[in-house]
């Protein structure tokens, strides 16, 4: 591992730890400060729409002028969004802080950009989800601590020691090198993005399965508090084993190829859904939350897969239009979950699942098609896009 990646790496998995803190009990903060579960959703929409156009204009931005820029301002952001949240004792003020915190959410982009470009010998796949997992290592602190203070002395001091956290992560990523920026040769199919039939396809397998993902998750743990009366304490071991599942499923799915890995990220999502539906009980509820991470490891796996259609010089626009089609499902599900769970908490997990079993069903057709049309060689791709 190079030393940048190294450095990544470990400001991470801080990150991780600062935002578990608050991560899961997000929907019950706002419902204690007076947010209704359709608000929560139309929120959490808003914060769609943030992310999905911050997205391309960073990609592009991050082939144009580098990454490292991109990744600091980020990281700045994000710390000082943390710090509003923190201080706020409105709802409208803590909102402002949320969206300006999911601002960040255009990392994304220059993110995968670096930690490709510092791999090394690392695949595509395994450099992105490897540091997803570092991630949800110190996500896996993160929830359970949060839980603690959060069920001892309120929610609010968890942001006060999030916010502490998230300047310590910033001082590390400050620390990262440049990364030289590639020139875009016009003349070379490669250097342009493709707009091909094949990666419009993809863009729609994106949607869908983001989309059919999320749905189930917004509301999840008013859910568990309200419905199933589970305590916050409980909640946040549900969130650490969330993390946990991520680091598990990022590091086992993450050595077979991208597009089978995709495939199971959906399945153990889709059993998050079914469990949190059928199950009863504090056991099944955190076996479901361990499958919740296939969420987070299909989308890094779309990201690896985006990889596979691109040449290096057009590489940020690319993660970016793919981070803005994934963003976009997220505007949409949020407000669909709020308005389904007002009629009846329990109908978004069913509703969800069924969703999951279509994208599955399309991701699986969008595989078969794409190995047909490879199979006579049309680029010097086709090598890559195997190999993902």
């Amino acid at each position: 591992m190079s030393r940048d990646l190294l450095l990544v790496v470990l400001s991470m998995t801080a990150w991780g730890v600062g935002e578990g803190l608050f991560f899961y009990f997000q929907p019950i903060y706002l419902q204690e400060l007076g947010a209704t579960p359709l608000q929560i959703g139309a929120i959490l929409s808003v914060l769609g729409i943030i992310m999905t156009a911050a997205h391309i204009p960073a990609g592009y931005l991050s082939d144009r002028i580098g990454r490292r820029p991109l990744m600091w301002i980020a990281w700045t952001i994000g710390m000082t969004a943390s710090w509003v949240m923190a201080l706020a004792y409105s709802l409208p003020v803590f909102v402002a802080g949320y969206l300006l915190y999911s601002f960040t959410a255009f990392v994304m982009s220059p993110l995968n950009s670096y930690a490709t470009a510092a791999r090394g010998k690392l695949s595509v796949g395994r450099a992105i989800t490897f540091i997803s997992a570092a991630y949800n290592t110190g996500a896996i602190i993160g929830p359970l601590l949060g839980g603690l203070i959060g069920g001892r002395i309120g929610l609010r001091p968890i942001y006060l020691l999030s916010a502490c956290i998230f300047v310590v992560s910033t001082v590390i990523i400050f620390f990262i090198r440049p990364q030289p920026v590639e020139a875009a040769a016009s003349s070379h199919p490669r250097s342009q993005l493709p707009l091909s039939r094949l990666f419009v396809a993809f863009l729609g397998v994106v949607f869908v399965a983001n989309f059919a993902m999320y749905l189930p998750q917004p509301l999840s743990q008013n859910f568990l508090q309200s419905e199933r009366h589970i305590t916050i304490e409980q909640i946040g071991q549900l969130g650490s084993i969330a993390s946990l599942g991520i680091v598990f499923l990022n590091l086992t799915l993450g050595q077979i190829t991208a597009r089978r890995g995709f495939i199971f990220g959906q399945l153990a999502t889709g059993l998050f859904a079914l469990i949190l539906w059928r199950g009863t009980g504090l056991g099944w509820y955190q076996l479901g939350y361990f499958f919740i991470g296939g969420y987070r490891v299909a989308r890094s796996l779309l990201t690896a897969q985006t990889r596979s259609l691109v040449g290096q010089a057009a590489m940020g626009l690319a993660y970016g239009v793919t981070e803005t089609v994934g963003a976009s499902a997220i505007i949409l599900a949020p407000l669909l979950a709020g308005w389904i769970y007002e009629q009846n908490p329990e109908w978004v997990y069913p509703t969800g699942l069924s969703l999951i079993v279509v994208s599955v069903l399309v991701s699986l057709v969008f595989v078969s098609r794409s190995r047909a049309s490879h199979s006579i060689p049309l680029n010097p791709i086709i090598k890559e896009v195997e190999e993902c």
